[in-house]
């Protein structure tokens, strides 16, 4: 049974290689998920907005209406998490799959063991989300003010539109505030997996909470890069 909580989780595969989606479906039905499979990008996105799942798979080519565009739309009206799983390996397309709402991105092709490392994180991570108590007080630094209940970040009273991982992400900076934090530090607290060797999922979300920290009027140096170290968030720049 999955560790994460006491039901199956429940995975949506939406993904039109019947082979893979095939794969995808024994092998972790075999590891106790319920899987449903879509191989089209409307149904895929009615199905993956119904409330039904805790997770969803999605490739990106797929017919009709692609899965980028699935997720743009799916982001609208629902916070399930999402994977991108997609043969489109190359940086632009794991940069647009992360703006457009994404938790997690893996180039195809992958290994079944780490898209299960992968899915498991994601799971933990929601699972440890709910038992936040909605009555937490607000983290606040400068005009930086974090809301936990619903992890709303505000700049100035303005909303910064963070990802609830850009939002994470963030609120670790903050709690480690003037401190330099290691990519494997920030790769457990925020992702809660390890990082692989190639793996720039961290970098991305770094680079996008400068850009929306930016777009919402702090200045970009107040996520700052120390070569070789880390990340640090400075303070005194809010």
């Amino acid at each position: 049974m999955n560790a994460i909580a006491q039901i199956p989780a429940r995975l949506l595969v939406i993904e039109d290689d019947s082979v893979l989606s095939g794969h995808l479906h024994d092998y972790f039905s075999a590891r106790h998920y319920l899987v449903s499979q879509c191989s089209e990008g409307l149904a895929g996105l009615e199905a993956a907005a119904s409330g039904d799942y805790d997770l969803v798979l999605l490739d990106i080519l797929l017919p009709g209406f692609n899965g980028l565009e699935l997720l743009n739309a799916l982001r609208q009206q629902s916070p399930v998490p999402v994977i991108v799983v997609s043969a489109l390996g190359d940086e632009q397309a794991r940069i647009q799959g992360l703006i457009n709402g994404a938790d997690d991105y893996l180039p195809k092709p992958f290994s079944m063991a780490e898209l299960a490392v992968r899915v498991d994180a994601v799971l933990r991570r929601v699972a440890l989300e709910r038992v936040l108590p909605e009555d937490e007080g607000l983290e606040s630094v400068g005009k930086l003010v974090l809301r936990d209940h619903d992890m709303v970040a505000l700049y100035r009273h303005m909303d910064l539109g963070l990802t609830n991982t850009e939002f994470r992400l963030l609120q670790v900076l903050l709690e480690h505030r003037d401190t330099v934090l290691s990519k494997p530090f920030l790769y457990q607290a925020v992702l809660h997996r390890g990082c692989g060797r190639h793996d720039r999922s961290l970098d991305l979300h770094i680079s996008h909470l400068r850009r929306k920290l930016r777009d919402g009027g702090a200045p970009e140096s107040a996520v700052r890069t120390v070569w070789g170290q880390g990340y640090t968030l400075i303070t005194d720049a809010l």
